[in-house]
């Protein structure tokens, strides 16, 4: 019987591929690097043929290195980078431009014009998500404008738009099979999370031809089979593709996250949260999106979910542009050569603020430097800033699901850090679950894949395949003095010398000094958090519409409507990417200066403007 299953985990700076065994046990593993495009200021782009050319050579290197007969390989699973999207001609399989990654920015003006047309709320109701460039719609449009001619091909169904998962499958199928799953579907800003179909009147509105549009398919089943022919692959030529979900829907599988309440965070490129809230489609009101998780054997599993658009990438930063690191394994031990972070701050929003904030103008701030900062500080703010942006996103999350988390398990790159963890689960006040097996975003899309072919018999199989390797819990203890404080002093001030005299009072004490170092991690940004309120609050107004079987009717043109003309006004657009910008700059506190009473310094100016006995006016000579 055959008894293993390979994954393809493409993610945003690499292509993997790993063999697992029916233990879910790792057999081989193989990744490949490709590079980042940054044609403009928060623009980021992959070149297609990199995505596909380094996931074939993972591919058949980990093939290779197991040692596993191709007969003994049950199926393959995708898992991928979600929102980036790519268009290609449907003939050629050539793409008309590259990659537009998820972190890239471009759309954001277009964004703001869906907003200001009021078709916000419609947007959440139908798709679960907020109007942010984040997303894959407006991406298509994009290319769909700015490339010459691509609208009209597009038009006459010569071109067509996938996500990664669409582009390998497309391509390790031989151009026969043309899908995406539902899980990167719902991250498109097209489809319907609870009709599992792509929504035409956001097809309209967005000005995407549906012809474009991939087929929607459950997350585990049979798509296609390897093509023979493809150079490196013909080994594995004729094995099944059963399974595909976006990375981090398969990394809450992969946790065996499989009960409503319970969740997960990835520390990736960007960190990713996720709480399973069942066969419910939960809308958030607190920044958080939804999203389709899977779907087996016709029921769909759905997740909140909250996204920091730089985790890894902060660390990625340290090493590569401002050199403070050689290695990303460096920061953890450098950051505890430091008692606390000596009151430097770093908001990582290098391309915007994703969830709570939603703020796409927002770009990276530090604050608190003085002349005793060293690199230190730096990377220990680099590190803990990383964990307070996940607070935010569990703080926000509890409130829209009415559930206290028990514990939050955690993987990706950045997990193998005891500094992170600890300092996560120091200021979460949860205790921290990492598993053995960190690789648990291509375990779920194993596992899916081997559930299709008959692996394994059932979802519930995960959890007994799932270890703990160590569990964080909070140490900021009675043992364990912190020599954190809000004034950065290093030193308790209370009874007994720093020493509390009973756990009640211990406990209180440390309480309050946890808020108060998130709360001084939260100075950078509370501009950014009110600029976030009025945009939610902008995005949430619905207005007046016909309505057509309880749907609001859209334009029937690409041109929206203005909603909000009378209470806005012809230069409120501007006014407001003013506003914006302005709440993106660091702030930087101004000593005020010294009030003069009003008659002396009239006297003082008087003086000076009084002509002297020579002629001219009077002064210094």
């Amino acid at each position: 019987m055959k008894g293993y299953v390979i994954a393809l985990d493409q993610g945003t700076t690499s292509s993997r591929a790993i063999v697992f065994n029916r233990s879910g046990e790792i057999v081989s593993l193989a990744q490949h690097d490709y590079p980042q495009i940054y044609p403009h200021p928060g623009w980021v782009e992959h070149d297609p043929a990199d995505i596909l050319g380094t996931q074939i050579k993972a591919l058949a290197e980990a093939f290779e290195k197991s040692g596993v007969e191709a007969g003994d390989i049950a199926a393959i699973g995708v898992t991928n980078q979600r929102e980036t999207t790519l268009v290609w001609d449907r003939s050629s399989g050539k793409p008309v431009y590259n990659a537009i990654v998820w972190q890239c920015r471009r759309t954001a003006p277009f964004c703001d014009r869906l907003a200001a047309e009021g078709v916000g709320a419609y947007i959440r109701d139908k798709t679960g998500l907020l109007i942010d460039a984040y997303f894959s719609g407006t991406k298509i449009r994009w290319i769909l404008d700015n490339v010459e001619g691509a609208r009209e091909r597009a038009e006459r169904g010569e071109l067509i738009f996938g996500t990664v998962d669409s582009w390998l499958i497309w391509n390790l199928t031989g151009g026969r099979e043309h899908i995406s799953d539902y899980s990167n579907c719902s991250r498109t800003m097209l489809f319907d999370i609870d009709r599992l179909r792509w929504d035409e009147d956001l097809c309209r509105v967005l000005g995407v031809p549906m012809s474009m549009l991939p087929a929607p398919v459950p997350t585990s089943a049979e798509y296609g089979r390897v093509a023979p022919g493809i150079k490196g692959l013909e080994a594995l030529a004729g094995i099944p593709i059963c399974g595909s979900a976006g990375d981090q829907a398969a990394a809450l599988l992969g946790q065996g996250c499989v009960k409503p309440g319970e969740a997960k965070n990835t520390y990736g490129t960007g960190c990713f949260t996720l709480m399973n809230t069942g066969e419910r489609s939960v809308r958030s009101l607190s920044g958080m999106v939804t999203s389709v998780a899977w779907s087996l054997g016709g029921h769909t599993t759905y997740a909140l979910e909250g996204s920091v658009f730089n985790a890894g990438s902060s660390i990625q930063w340290l090493r590569d542009e401002v050199g403070l690191i050689s290695s990303a394994a460096e920061s953890g031990p450098i950051a505890e050569t430091v008692p606390d972070n000596g009151g430097v701050y770093l908001v990582s929003a290098f391309t915007g603020l994703g969830a709570p904030h939603w703020d796409m103008y927002a770009r990276g701030t530090m604050v608190g430097l003085t002349r005793g900062t060293t690199k230190a500080h730096i990377v220990r703010a680099a590190l803990e800033g990383i964990a307070y942006q996940v607070k935010d996103l569990l703080d926000a999350m509890e409130l829209d699901s009415g559930r206290n988390l028990s514990i939050l398990k955690v993987d990706g790159g950045a997990s193998v850090s005891d500094f992170l963890m600890q300092f996560q689960a120091d200021i979460l006040r949860k205790p921290i679950d990492r598993p053995k097996m960190v690789e648990t975003t291509a375990f779920g899309a194993a596992f899916l894949a081997g559930l299709a072919a008959g692996l394994w018999s059932d979802i519930s199989e995960i959890t007994g395949l799932r270890q703990s390797e160590r569990v964080l819990s909070q140490q900021w203890t009675r043992q364990r003095q912190i020599n954190i404080t809000a004034n950065g002093s290093g030193q308790w001030s209370g009874p007994e010398n720093g020493r509390f005299q009973n756990e009640r009072e211990h406990t209180g004490r440390e309480d309050r000094v946890v808020e108060r170092l998130y709360q001084g991690q939260k100075r950078p940004y509370p501009r950014l958090r009110q600029a976030d309120t009025g945009h939610r609050e902008r995005t949430s107004r619905v207005p007046a519409q016909a309505r057509d079987g309880g749907r609001p009717v859209l334009p029937a043109d690409n041109t929206l409507r203005r909603a909000h003309t009378r209470r806005r006004g012809a230069g409120a657009p501007k006014a407001e990417k003013g506003r914006r910008e302005a709440a993106a700059r660091p702030f930087i506190h101004r000593r005020r200066r010294a009030h003069k009473p009003r008659g002396r310094g009239r006297e003082r100016r008087d003086a000076h403007a009084r002509p002297s006995a020579r002629g001219g006016r009077g002064g210094r000579s």
